[in-house]
């Protein structure tokens, strides 16, 4: 699927720059200090016609005017032969079929850029188009923070709650589009590995095909390691702890993993960085979930034991399966303290798949037909499941929507995200070439550092210990 911008004759508004000019780093003895980007602040603007105006900043989120979208893509096999109004109604969910056929009288749905009826049968080499008055997700006002920058690539900062590049509900609030927006129109970021859209940390944008192709290289070679950051729950295990369970993809469709005997090999090697109690905190009724929670499997239905406190662990990954660090966190009895899939009770009953490779306790089918009750399944992958999820939950949950509706195209609007549709504490700390030619590390994220009151580390050591602990198969199986 492709999507174009609809220039309806007006002339279009350039983006403007949001971070200062100024933003530097500063290296010395080894570590590494920000000259933090100033936001520039920009009037709140209305509903745009075409391009939107430049991002705006209220209440710690960056956001983005609604504006109008046009989404293309050619007639799927599976649609030939079928009427275009039965293809909308089984497969684009998200509004009622109401809605599509009046889209369809008007034009706002076309095909090879004419209006046809909703009972257009459509045919092989058919464009489909679909223009709407797209809503963006505000997210985080945290910038882009900029690691290292030469000729050929940037290494940045990720952060977290904003997607790499433009998919679903986001476009301009993805890193790829935020970095034209700071550097220009014609600036091509190439971004060199992937990090979900919940997940913060270092990433390679590179300058050039070349410079790209030169990193995915060394990458194929596994010749590059990745150290990552997890907030988990309870007190971990002291000393280096492997976990070599295989991993299994249990859905396709949503790209869930667990851990089973069956599975793929998989090796990930952990440490602890620090442990921080909790006070005992006693249940009343307002932590009591809601009937509509209860139903929907809420974002609130996360395992927390508040009573056991939370360790900050170190992870290095030997092998790169999908959510692997969230899946072997899981299996250890520690699962990541927010994650919305991994850590959530009313899919993995109360162990949360721990020590349970067989899957005797929770069957595979046990879990997704938990999932099946929470929300859609009908999209990409576990993160884009919990968008899906938080939106299922919203429509339950009427006090979060906001009781308006947009002058434009009447949608109901959302009240902001919350720090868990923002969030998730896994974070990718370092990235180094296994022959020490280069290597660089992101500060702690907030939620890493010692709370108040507490003392604990604010920045970790090298890998040798995590290397070491990992065995001969560092040597062949770095990712």
């Amino acid at each position: 699927m492709t999507a174009s911008i609809l220039l309806p004759g007006a002339p279009s508004q350039p983006l403007t720059a949001v971070v200062a000019e100024n933003n530097k780093v500063v290296e010395s003895t080894g570590a590494i200090s920000y000259t933090e980007p100033s936001l520039i602040s920009q009037p709140e603007p209305s509903a745009s016609l075409g391009p939107p105006h430049p991002y705006f900043f209220k209440d710690g989120l960056r956001r983005v005017a609604p504006y109008f979208y046009t989404y293309n893509t050619w007639c799927k096999e599976r649609w030939r032969g079928r009427k275009i109004i039965e293809v909308f109604e089984s497969e684009f969910r998200e509004r009622p079929v109401e809605y599509y056929r009046a889209a369809m009288e008007s034009g706002q749905v076309a095909v090879n850029g004419k209006i046809v009826s909703p009972d257009y049968v459509m045919v092989n080499g058919d464009l489909v188009s679909h223009t709407t008055h797209r809503h963006e997700p505000p997210v985080t006002q945290d910038p882009v923070q900029v690691i290292h920058e030469d000729d050929d690539m940037i290494v940045i900062n990720k952060p977290s709650g904003v997607p790499v590049h433009p998919a679903g509900r986001y476009h301009y609030n993805s890193v790829v589009e935020i970095m034209k927006a700071e550097r220009g129109p014609t600036f091509a970021p190439r971004p060199c590995n992937r990090l979900d859209r919940l997940t913060s940390g270092i990433m390679f944008i590179a300058k050039t095909a070349k410079a790209a192709e030169s990193l995915s290289a060394q990458i194929f070679r596994r010749s590059v390691r990745k150290e990552y950051l997890a907030r988990v729950v309870g007190r971990f295990p002291d000393g280096e702890v492997v976990c070599d369970q295989p991993i299994l993809q249990i859905s396709p469709k949503l790209g869930l993993n667990r851990v089973r005997a069956n599975g793929k090999s998989a090796k990930t090697v952990f440490k602890r960085l620090a442990y921080y109690p909790s006070p005992i905190i006693k249940p009343s009724s307002s932590n009591s979930p809601s009937p509509d929670e209860a139903e929907t499997g809420g974002p609130g239905d996360q395992f927390t034991r508040e009573t056991e406190g939370y360790s900050i662990v170190r992870c290095l990954p030997v092998t790169g399966r999908t959510h692997q660090i969230r899946v072997h966190l899981q299996f250890l009895g520690h699962p990541v303290q927010n994650d919305p899939i991994y850590a959530n009770q009313k899919v993995w009953g109360f162990d949360l798949g721990r020590n349970d490779a067989e899957a005797t306790l929770n069957t595979d089918e046990d879990v997704l037909s938990r999932l099946a009750r929470m929300g859609k399944e009908q999209v990409a992958d576990a993160v884009a499941y919990y968008d899906e999820m938080v939106e299922v939950y919203h429509k339950k949950k009427a006090e979060r929507m906001s009781g308006q509706l947009c002058d434009v195209c009447e949608t109901p609007l959302y009240t902001d995200p919350g720090s868990q549709e923002l969030s998730l504490w896994l974070h990718s700390l370092r990235y180094e070439d296994a022959d020490g030619s280069w290597s660089y590390v992101s500060p702690l994220p907030a939620w890493a550092m010692p709370p108040e009151g507490a003392s604990g580390p604010t920045q970790v050591g090298g890998m040798d210990d995590l290397v070491e602990a990992a065995g001969e198969d560092m040597k062949i199986e770095v990712s």
